[in-house]
């Protein structure tokens, strides 16, 4: 089962992930392309956004990392190139949100999730590039987000160019604007936990450490056994909402960190926590060999949504490695058959699709590449279930 599941997962790496997202890239203007709709055209000025960008950087050099194939280098090396050029504000620091086409910034929004992407993406380059310019500017973000995005309960959310407090449009899904949210905390999480891994700080390090109280102390509900999802300045929850995907994607990079940290008390305190959590999910929203979406109100998101999956097989195979538990496995590799027989786009020139609705029909209203549509979350999939496969083996 294992062998099969890793030839497959290495080869949707190789000859289709990558291939794909090397066609993307803009050599006119720099960066890569921000929209191919879902007919496959290619719609060359579309906005570039720094989330979209941040997120090929790090894809690019994790693929070097685990193939050591040096063309790889060199389209990290171009998404590093236009994050430092045209993101990044040289005069009131952080990146922006988005440009245009040729790189003019089109939204100047300052959002603490955006910074925390950059710090993901600029710290994997240092680590296979050893560009200390790379990680002089991960440190320079890190800053920025301490320095202008959190107050002493906590981080916010989004901001003015010059860091002036404004309205949370970027997450608010569901129809709530919140003031903190569980997805921001979860990703300057995963930021510092990469640039802790490539530095060692210990400024770092014990910043590392109040995230992770803050998810057990703030964002854990123990009740209902999920995180919650959108709160006010206070972290009084705005919404009755399950995130089935983000719940999967937190018990494996909270894991993570406390690997990467190997602080033995934090982890007596933490990790019940990141058991429960894929048994829940297992239960609540595992169904027709897949994960659903979220429950909001108590009704249930019926599609299936492309990072959900490509999360939820990570998140399951986590849970495998530290249980034994079978069952876990078998969901690893059901999710992972799902994703490769409904999710793989078959058309050529393509890539995933977005998501599937409850009768797996690919949903023709979303792209397949636009600013939150990056190979971030399915690259991310093929590092871990291979790297993960090769330790089991």
């Amino acid at each position: 089962m294992l062998e099969e599941m890793f030839a497959e997962v290495e080869s949707e790496l190789i000859y289709h992930i990558i291939p794909f997202w090397k066609k993307i890239k803009d050599d006119e203007r720099g960066g890569f392309y921000g929209l191919l709709d879902f007919d496959l055209n290619l719609h060359k000025d579309a906005e570039k956004s720094c989330i979209l960008n941040s997120r090929i950087l790090w894809f690019f050099s994790n693929a070097y990392k685990m193939l050591e194939d040096k063309e790889l280098v060199d389209y990290a090396k171009h998404a590093y190139k236009f994050l430092c050029d045209k993101f990044f504000d040289k005069e009131n620091g952080g990146v922006f949100w988005s440009a245009n086409a040729d790189g003019s910034i089109l939204d100047s929004t300052k959002h603490t999730y955006n910074q925390a992407f950059a710090i993901y993406a600029l710290s994997s380059y240092y680590d296979i590039s050893h560009d200390r310019n790379a990680l002089d500017k991960a440190f320079e973000l890190y800053k920025t987000i301490e320095t202008k995005c959190r107050d002493a309960d906590g981080y916010l959310e989004s901001f003015t160019a010059d860091f002036k407090p404004n309205e949370n449009d970027k997450l608010s899904e569901n129809g709530v604007t919140a003031e903190r949210t569980m997805n921001t905390l979860l990703h300057v999480l995963e930021g510092y936990t990469e640039l802790y891994r490539v530095s060692r700080s210990a400024d770092v390090k014990k910043n590392l450490v109040f995230i992770l109280n803050q998810f057990a102390d703030k964002i854990w509900n123990p009740k209902e056994q999920r995180q919650e999802v959108f709160f006010d300045k206070n972290f009084n929850s705005l919404i009755d909402l399950y995130s089935y995907g983000h719940d999967i994607e937190t018990s494996w990079l909270v894991d993570r960190t406390l690997e990467v940290l190997a602080d033995d008390e934090l982890r007596k305190k933490i990790a019940p926590i990141t058991e429960i959590i894929p048994y829940r999910i297992l239960k609540t929203a595992y169904k027709d060999n897949s994960v659903l979406n979220e429950c909001e109100r108590g009704k249930n998101s019926e599609i299936r949504i492309w990072w959900v999956q490509a999360e939820s097989v990570v998140g399951f195979l986590n849970a495998y490695q530290k249980t034994n538990d079978k069952k876990f496995l078998d969901a690893a590799k059901s999710v992972w058959s799902y994703i490769k027989n409904y999710i793989v786009d078959k058309r050529a020139g393509s890539e995933w699709f977005w998501c599937v609705d409850s009768e797996r029909k690919p949903s023709t209203r979303q792209p397949i590449v636009e600013p939150w549509k990056c190979p971030y979350h399915n690259g991310r999939m093929c590092f871990e279930i291979v790297s993960r496969i090769k330790r089991i083996k």
